[in-house]
């Protein structure tokens, strides 16, 4: 019973999370009309961490002996790929739109499995196979409209489904071998670091740091949300309870995140998906879906039609 209760708290708790990713599309969007997206993800992160480090020396102060090189590498490249994902997700969000993005961005669930066999040479199942090509048929469909045309920000963030994906499948690798909440720590300062140097050298500095930009309402709303939910809180809980469930469930939660961008943008933004956006958008959740059914699912379906063929 008690391991039954984990697990359903686990995907209750992981559900949460998407929901605060993919509801946060819309926030970022209107905040980085103020402020450029690097400093903005630098300043989320910071705050993040430093969120994380306030309850780390409260409540577990005795994981700071655990720290060592190999945790800090842990937590760097973790913080890399990261940075990788928030950053192209963010400058693409300047270009494309709130629902689009969320669903661009759920295609690393789809490219986890891809990178798990081209890395890690694990078994590609003919799920994962079939799964990637709905989902890429999906997202065809979704972009040659009008409305919904491919641009340079679509790009931008199918480069952030990349970083995410292998964010993914590295935190299963690092989070068995070092302390959760130190190594989210790192990681998010690691992100953090990073925006604010590139910010120095792609943005515009001395607009950034206006004290005047900086405490406009959007931006204050958006990086207290975002530092603190859908940062700090979304990936320790995500990295904390990720054990309790297997990955087929926890990818089928997450798979969520741009169906509650979707809505977002819908009721907050005014945006509006055409016939082939819509269509586009559901085979991508489908790809999603059918990418992480297990093989004997599949095999049992195909077993039950035939049998019911005979």
């Amino acid at each position: 019973m008690k391991i039954h209760t984990s697990s359903r708290f686990a995907d209750l708790s992981l559900l949460f999370v998407a929901l605060i990713w993919g509801s946060t599309f819309v926030i970022v969007q209107n905040a980085i009309g103020f402020l450029e997206p690097l400093i903005f993800n630098g300043i989320r992160f910071f705050l993040a961490a430093l969120f994380l480090f306030i309850w780390l020396l409260t409540f577990k102060p005795s994981q700071l002996k655990q720290i060592n090189i190999h945790c800090l590498k842990s937590g760097i490249i973790l913080g890399i790929c990261l940075f990788i994902g928030y950053a192209f997700q963010t400058i693409g969000l300047v270009y494309t739109t709130s629902s689009k993005a969320g669903f661009i961005t759920g295609l690393s669930v789809v490219l986890v499995p891809l990178f798990m066999y081209l890395f890690l040479k694990q078994a590609l199942l003919i799920t994962h196979i079939i799964g990637v090509i709905i989902a890429t048929i999906g997202l065809y469909l979704l972009t040659i409209s009008n409305t919904f045309s491919f641009n340079i920000g679509d790009f931008y963030v199918l480069i952030c489904a990349i970083g995410f994906a292998l964010q993914i499948i590295l935190t299963g690798k690092y989070s068995k071998e070092h302390p959760t909440l130190l190594l989210t720590i790192i990681q998010l300062l690691t992100v953090s670091i990073l925006g604010i140097i590139g910010s120095f050298l792609f943005e515009t500095p001395s607009a950034n740091f206006k004290m005047t930009i900086i405490f406009q309402e959007e931006v204050i709303i958006a990086l207290l949300i975002t530092s603190v939910l859908a940062t700090a809180v979304a990936f320790l809980i995500q990295t904390s309870l990720q054990k309790y469930t297997n990955s087929t469930r926890v990818a089928l939660i997450f798979a969520t995140e741009p169906v509650f961008a979707a809505i977002t943008a819908y009721l907050f933004n005014n945006e509006q998906l055409t016939a082939s956006a819509t269509i586009g958008c559901t085979l991508i959740l489908l790809g999603m879906i059918f990418s992480e059914l297990p093989k004997k699912t599949l095999l049992s379906t195909f077993q039950r039609q035939k049998y019911i063929e005979k």
